[in-house]
């Protein structure tokens, strides 16, 4: 343990401990001053010294503690227990937790009843903590464990000692009564215990059977009792339109109100851009910048312009300035870092930024002037950027195009388009030629450009599903895309060069052992990844192009995609393997992303040769890469409801579609056409036993040897739909028992382990 030195103050206070016990009255004089207590470091240090749990009368003496700060001597000891830096035992002695073989952590429940504590120590192995552990916590709690065993599939076992911080104080679900007894199934099944109600404290709370709500749980689960809480609010019926939105927002604890402090900043705003707000900004009035976005946008970041300047190019991204109104401190600001980014759902939106600034004030609207902020770029010929500015100015939107409208004109030759957009075509042109030689230089820089299915859901009248239907991505798309990349690769060029922290959008390569287990399918096709120990994301870039015409190349490209790691925020740059860029971070989006905003913040204060420090960097990135997991969960829980909806009055049908996971428990299987995916439970697989072969991503049975790979092409009946779990399951069609044949029409999967005759 090292040895924290004491403070000048605290050595004063026990010279003059002596003094204090000898004479009551200078005892009494003494008390007046404000001598501080033990710090935290000081009492770790003692307690370390003295090698045993210490009573709290033992510890107070050893610390010099005198009777009038006992009291709060006793609070400093709780709040160090609350976290997890010290632990009273069973006879309420204290003792560090490190020294009784206690491991720390946060609880990750399962809907089966069990769950795992994650120790807060990298590295360390995860605790399987059984159901009779599990009822004392709910997911999400911290708690300090001890292992105690092994369990039968030889992981270690914990048990809990103490629960050092509640993670729900509300919970979504819905309401059950049985025998008289009234209770909530939280829609998060990590949360596998029923919630007793308490009675309502209002009638108007009182809900009927099988109704949405909110409990606020005003008892904590223990050895002893179930969890209690109290409906605070009535969300309504299940299949109500639109409540699988409010569930998401809740179960995944998503800001979705702005406080009252962030609606009075907001009026306080300008309802349009003030001659004030022009000073020390350039005017990019007259220059005919535009939006290009799909049709259903509303807040518009971004605006481009594209010249010619000899053999290369001028391209101006400018962005929306987000930071001009959203100040630091701010209520707006820390309402935006609470959310971190918009959540996007099929037909709602949940902002970052309240509507007048997200719609109004920071979208780039056409034909009214905008603050914003400019990357301005100077390229050659081939891609490269030479060299680039950023400055704030004032803009004015020329047209707010569609990314259809965009490639019906310059690549349909649609002549309805061209005549709408004939003003702007020869700037539009400029961009296309300048799009066409930025592909060059990213396929030269080696970028990884997996091929993906996108979809969006056509809803009804009635707000229901009414069909999914693949959303193809043209090359307006990618012109865009192309844009931003580059104004966002100088952004973070341009603070690494200043010495600037910022947050990085950092993407690391495979890990060895994904590595390894990669080559080890990967050469079952007589295929090899390149780059040995440290492949670049060019060797993926090749084999990608090399597999091109491949029955079998959805596989192939899905379990690479899965050997990498997600990208996230990080002050740490390490470059963005998928992207094959050494320095990358997002600027181009501030409406809908919190670490634009700080881009742009830490930019201005680059070109003003100041410092800009939000904060910790590491927090900051760590906390905006949890809201944008956040989000996506949401986001596919909202989705995943809709699909069930939409299949279960289709019940009965059969469909053809390929199998997109492979799990011990089954296989999964995306439907052609109608793009939703459900369960083949591995009971459902055929007369045989299977097992899961993790390494070949199959099923494998193991009497007969039939064999389900990933991307291999099945047929299925639809048996079930469980709205309350999001559930859809199939069964395998008897002819359909044998995976359908592979076939580069329909894009299929391996049928054998090795395909060399396919290539």
């Amino acid at each position: 343990m090292k040895n924290f030195p004491m403070s000048n103050k605290h050595k004063r206070h026990n010279k003059l401990s002596s003094v204090r016990r000898a004479d009551p009255m200078i005892e009494r004089e003494l008390a007046k001053y404000d001598y501080p207590l033990p710090s935290r470091e000081y009492i770790l240090q003692m307690l370390a010294e003295q090698g045993v749990p210490v009573p709290f009368e033992r510890l107070a003496a050893l610390l010099d503690v005198q009777p009038h700060e006992e009291v709060d001597f006793s609070r400093r000891l709780g709040a160090m227990a609350r976290d997890a830096q010290l632990l009273q035992n069973r006879r309420g002695d204290w003792l560090i937790p490190d020294k009784a073989d206690l491991i720390r952590g946060r609880v990750e429940g399962h809907p089966d009843g069990f769950g795992f504590l994650v120790p807060d120590e990298k590295g360390a192995a995860d605790l399987f903590l059984p159901d009779k552990e599990m009822a004392k916590v709910l997911h999400g709690d911290r708690a300090i464990a001890r292992v105690v065993g092994i369990d039968r599939k030889g992981r270690p076992e914990g048990k809990i000692v103490e629960v050092t911080e509640r993670a729900n104080n509300k919970v979504v679900g819905r309401v059950h009564q049985e025998h008289g007894v009234w209770f909530v199934v939280a829609e998060n099944r990590r949360i596998s215990q029923d919630i007793l109600l308490a009675p309502p404290e209002k009638k108007s709370l009182k809900p009927a059977n099988g109704q949405v709500v909110v409990v606020e749980i005003v008892e904590q689960p223990s050895k002893q009792s179930q969890p209690i809480g109290r409906v605070v609010e009535i969300l309504g019926n299940y299949a109500d339109p639109g409540m699988e939105i409010e569930i998401a927002l809740r179960k995944h604890d998503l800001p979705f109100e702005f406080s009252k402090a962030v609606q009075g900043e907001t009026k306080k705003l300008p309802d349009e851009v003030r001659k004030s707000d022009w000073k020390g900004r350039e005017n990019l009035t007259e220059l005919p910048l535009v939006t290009i976005d799909n049709e259903t946008a509303r807040d518009f970041d971004d605006a481009v312009y594209c010249e010619r300047q000899g053999k290369g190019y001028r391209l101006i991204v400018a962005i929306a300035d987000v930071s001009h109104y959203v100040q630091p401190g701010s209520a707006l600001d820390k309402e935006a870092y609470d959310r971190g980014n918009s959540v996007y759902f099929p037909r709602r939106v949940i902002p970052m930024l309240p509507e007048k600034l997200s719609n109004g004030l920071c979208s780039l609207n056409p034909s009214v002037e905008r603050l914003c902020m400019v990357c301005d770029m100077q390229l050659s010929g081939t891609g490269e950027i030479k060299q680039y500015r950023f400055y704030s100015a004032v803009m004015w939107s020329h047209a707010r195009l569609t990314y259809t409208e965009v490639a019906a004109a310059l690549y349909e030759k649609d002549a309805g388009a061209i005549a709408k957009l004939k003003p702007l075509l020869p700037y539009l042109e400029n961009l296309d030629a300048l799009f066409r030689v930025l592909v060059k230089a990213r396929q030269k820089r080696g970028a990884i450009d997996f091929e993906t299915v996108e979809t969006r859901m056509v809803f009804d009248d009635h707000g229901k599903i009414e069909r999914i239907e693949p959303y193809e991505r043209n090359d307006a798309h990618r012109l865009i895309e192309e844009c931003m990349l580059a104004a966002n690769v100088c952004a973070s060029d341009f603070l690494k060069e200043h010495g600037h922290p910022a947050l990085y959008r950092v993407h690391e390569g495979p890990t060895p052992e994904k590595l390894a287990k990669l080559r080890d399918f990967l050469g079952t096709f007589g295929l090899n990844l390149g780059g040995g120990e440290e492949p670049h994301a060019k060797d993926y870039a090749k084999l990608i192009e090399k597999i091109q015409g491949r029955p079998d190349k959805q596989l192939l490209q899905t379990v690479m995609l899965r050997s990498l790691k997600q990208a996230i925020y990080s002050p740490d740059n390490v470059g963005h393997f998928g992207l094959a860029y050494e320095s990358y971070t997002h600027f181009t989006s501030p409406i809908r992303r919190y670490p634009d905003l700080l881009i742009h913040r830490a930019i201005k204060s680059a070109v003003a040769a100041r410092h800009y420090a939000p904060g910790d960097w590491s927090d900051i990135g760590l906390h905006c890469s949890a809201t944008e997991r956040r989000a996506d969960e949401a986001t596919r829980d909202v989705e995943a409801w809709l699909k069930c909806y939409y299949m279960q009055d289709r019940i009965g049908e059969e469909f053809e579609g390929s199998i997109s996971a492979v799990v011990p428990f089954g296989i999964f299987v995306a439907l052609d056409d109608v793009f939703v995916e459900g369960l083949v439970h591995v009971s459902e697989l055929g007369a045989d036993y299977f097992h899961f072969d993790e390494a070949a991503h199959a099923m494998v049975g193991e009497r007969t040897g039939r064999r389900f790979r990933l991307s291999d092409r099945v047929r299925v009946q639809l048996m079930r739909v469980d709205m309350e779990q999001n559930k859809i399951d199939f069964r395998l069609v008897p002819e359909s028992a044998k995976p359908l044949r592979a076939s580069a029409e329909n894009g299929g999967g391996a049928v054998r382990r090795r395909v060399p005759s396919r290539r």
